[in-house]
């Protein structure tokens, strides 16, 4: 007692790849929610980058922009400046970097860093006008002493780490996109 269908396909092989199929999709349908949820939500996405325009910063001087929930020291570095940083690019230093090594090619005067010291999180000074600047003319932790050079390299102090640099591209001359 089979009964065929044209192709040759019996009816009960029919309707267990339908329920199958049927089945598939209602799992598809549970699943996602679940998986969807997991996604950051649009005010999450919305701090996952920030766009600084460095056009407006002269030469010595620094702004303060924030990058997720925390502040960012945008400086253009003068000329002496960035020859000082090239001159202590030595192994003395506690986390050897270069100049280079924290800045981009082709935009070696502008230094993007995170402005939280290493140690505990304070925010370090130096990023604006009058601020102490410690014994480095870089930037200075108040809250332990830790001393950075112009750079922000740890140069004196308990933070272990230099401040760090987070990811940044140019968009254009006058534009980066921090994160």
């Amino acid at each position: 007692m089979t009964e065929m269908m044209e192709d040759g396909v019996r009816r009960r092989d029919f309707i267990t790849i339908a329920a199958t199929g049927a089945g598939g999709v209602g799992a598809l349908g549970a699943v996602y929610p679940l998986v969807s949820q997991m996604a950051p939500s649009a005010d999450v996405l919305a701090e996952s980058t920030t766009e600084v325009d460095v056009s407006a910063i002269e030469e010595g001087q620094s702004i303060k922009a924030v990058f997720r929930k925390q502040p960012l020291f945008v400086k253009r570095l003068t000329a002496a400046e960035i020859e000082k940083a090239k001159s202590e690019d030595g192994a003395d230093l506690r986390e050897p970097e270069t100049l280079a090594d924290r800045t981009q090619e082709g935009h070696e005067d502008i230094l993007v860093v995170m402005g939280v010291c290493t140690h505990l999180g304070c925010v370090p000074l130096g990023a604006a006008e009058g601020e102490d600047k410690g014994e480095y003319d870089g930037y200075f932790c108040p809250c332990h002493g830790s001393h950075y050079d112009v750079a922000g390299r740890i140069r004196k102090g308990p933070a272990p780490t230099n401040l760090l640099v987070p990811e940044y591209a140019f968009t254009s001359d006058t534009v980066i996109q921090v994160g």
